[in-house]
């Protein structure tokens, strides 16, 4: 898979994960160069990814403080190490419940090198729901487009090229439990995780003047209070909106540990 946009920045192989908070979550990062998350609705074979990718190592506990299973592995892909977090399947990044909080804090606070959001190809309208919503919260990501078997079986034929220009990311199509398109998700996730693929992700505009005008003034106060916080507009969203998780974070301080790593090229 070529690379669309190259990154010109001398560091190629930097890893963007917030490792302080990603032992807060309980992770161990020893040997490890760079972190993976999965993310996806339920019943999108999003597990049988990650078993692909991950094999024999992974094993399963609890998030620190919650009840929520979390399973985790690893892989080696050209003499680097990844670390695989399966998040729990979900629709919505709202945090209206404790799998939401859990992926949603995941991915905001412990900012993983890429997040890969498999969704069902047979579905993909209702899927493409919490793949926008993600985006609005990373622009590392990678989109495994999954079940294609199924799809092709139905006569649904998707254009990936399309698709993958539209959101700003890899679109990798995939049939995971004929273990189809692993090598190609293996390469996608390597050149975000590298920054040889630069992700320009989709982000929603169509929101109402009034509101859009609020966004701006409270994302302009954050980014003077949080000069690195790389994604000021939607912290300001949830805010409005009363996430009383976000919140909290200002109150604690944990939104100042979230951090652009300089060293990788963002869009």
């Amino acid at each position: 898979m070529k690379s669309i946009i190259q990154n010109t920045n001398n560091c190629n192989n930097c890893s963007v994960h917030n490792a302080a908070n990603l032992v807060k979550l309980g992770l161990n990062l020893d040997d490890v160069d760079y972190v993976i998350t999965m993310a996806g609705n339920p019943n999108t074979g999003k597990s049988t990814v990650f078993n692909n990718l991950t094999g024999l190592r992974q094993h399963t506990g609890n998030w620190p403080g919650k009840t929520v299973t979390r399973a985790e592995g690893g892989f080696s892909y050209n003499e680097k190490r990844y670390k695989v977090i399966d998040l729990p399947g979900t629709y919505s990044l709202l945090s209206t419940s404790t799998d939401e909080e859990v992926a949603r804090n995941f991915i905001l606070f412990g900012q993983p090198d890429v997040t890969v959001i498999v969704v069902d190809a047979t579905r993909l309208e209702r899927n493409l729901n919490l793949a926008l919503q993600i985006l609005e919260i990373t622009d590392r990501a990678v989109l495994c487009l999954n079940l294609m078997d199924e799809a092709k079986r139905n006569r649904i034929e998707i254009d990936t090229r399309a698709l993958s220009k539209e959101l700003g990311i890899p679109v990798i199509p995939t049939a995971a439990r004929r273990k189809q398109g692993m090598q190609e998700l293996l390469a996608a996730i390597e050149e975000v995780a590298t920054g040889k693929y630069v992700c320009k992700p989709h982000k929603i505009k169509n929101r109402s003047p009034k509101l859009q005008h609020a966004i701006s003034t409270l994302a302009e106060k954050l980014a003077r209070q949080y000069p690195n916080l790389p994604n000021t507009n939607w912290v300001a969203l949830r805010l409005l909106e009363g996430d009383n998780s976000i919140i909290e974070a200002i109150r604690s301080g944990e939104l100042g540990s979230i951090n652009i790593n300089e060293s990788v090229v963002q869009s």
